[in-house]
């Protein structure tokens, strides 16, 4: 009787040794539910083993950080596209601001020692207008049109490329990150475009400043520059042209990413209104300008019809602080400053709308 009256537990008699069989749960002393679980199915071989259930999970953590990276911060925009809205707003663009880049290269090529010809901007637009009317105003606007385009798309199109893998889980990319991918971008668009098509255009635009002009037209200019000069002849000022494509790329898209991402905050789903793309695309344009003016002036000066007069980039740069001071390293810097500021905001508020057009109709992973 002693041995009916000892107390025991439901573990024991023949429910403990049907317990794993007969699947029937104990009451004291259980596992884990989620240990118990895997045991069951460990011994009935229903499930893989613990490490495989591991790589799932990290799989599907994954899939889950991409998904949310599509949905909330602004994803990975496909190269293609990047060249694509790019070169649709460089044209766009360049047809809006060019009278401002031209009246700032004339004041650029306007050298005190001549003596100057023009008092100011006014005054420049005033004389160009009597001469040769309104059209004087977009001389030379075909070498950058035709250049304009890829230039933006060579431009956006790399930046994409070199950005698209450093951006983290929620598509946000660090400040510093871009502005090294704007770095490489500007240096692209230098040598690819931007040499080739600034030294077009400024020779088209002297060569109106002289008493005889020599070229008629966009395309007659350019096979008289390189019968005379070559394919090099087009090329020069390459150095300060990379400079300074670099460095404006550099300035600009890391001023708008560091506005971008203060401006989303913890929030990478908030949307940008175009107002507010506009507003910090002309920051990041008046950031750029006060940085690298000077080497606007140099590139412009070594790009002209008298470029022959400097040995190099150099001791271009040692004439004119020699012989006009250091003030003359900021000529045109005011109609420069209104040029850029609209240009990067119209070039980021038609690329950005641009490529939201084409997300959906170009269906791309």
């Amino acid at each position: 009787m002693s041995s009916l009256l000892k107390q025991f537990s439901v573990r024991e008699g023949p429910c403990e040794s049907r317990a794993i069989h007969s699947g029937c749960r104990t009451t004291s002393l259980a596992p884990p539910p989620s240990r118990c679980s895997a045991a069951r199915s460990a011994v009935a071989g229903l499930s893989p083993p613990l490490p495989v259930l591991s790589g799932v999970y990290q799989a599907y953590g994954a899939r889950r950080a991409l998904a949310a990276a599509s949905i909330g911060g602004r994803k990975s925009t496909h190269p293609g596209k990047a060249i694509l809205a790019g070169g649709i707003a460089g044209g766009i663009e360049i047809c809006i601001t060019f009278p401002t880049e031209y009246v700032k290269t004339q004041l650029q090529l306007d050298e005190r020692a001549n003596p100057p010809r023009y008092r100011g901007i006014g005054d420049c637009v005033k004389l160009t207008v009597q001469d040769h009317g309104l059209r004087g105003l977009y001389r030379g606007l075909s070498s950058l049109l035709y250049g304009s385009i890829p230039k933006s798309a060579v431009r956006f199109g790399t930046f994409e490329v070199l950005s698209n893998p450093m951006r983290d889980a929620t598509g946000r990319l660090d400040n510093t990150r871009s502005l090294l991918c704007g770095l490489g971008a500007g240096i692209a668009e230098a040598i690819v475009v931007v040499c080739p098509m600034e030294t077009l255009k400024v020779k088209l635009i002297h060569d109106q400043c002289s008493l005889r002009p020599r070229y008629r037209g966009f395309f007659h200019g350019v096979s008289e520059i390189i019968k005379e000069q070559g394919v090099r002849g087009t090329y020069q000022g390459l150095t300060a042209t990379v400079l300074k494509q670099g460095s404006n790329q550099a300035i600009r898209f890391y001023v708008m990413n560091s506005l971008r991402n203060w401006y989303k905050g913890d929030d990478p789903r908030r949307d940008m209104h175009p107002v507010v793309t506009a507003m910090f695309g002309a920051t990041a344009g008046a950031a750029s300008v006060f940085s690298n003016t000077p080497l606007d002036v140099v590139k412009t000066r070594m790009q002209g019809l008298e470029a022959h007069r400097y040995k190099s980039t150099l001791d271009c740069a040692f004439q004119i602080l020699k012989h006009e001071g250091p003030q003359a390293f900021y000529k045109g810097t005011v109609p420069r400053l209104g040029r850029v500021c609209l240009d990067v905001a119209i070039v980021f508020v038609i690329y950005e709308e641009v490529v939201k057009l084409l997300d959906d109709v170009w269906k791309t992973q």
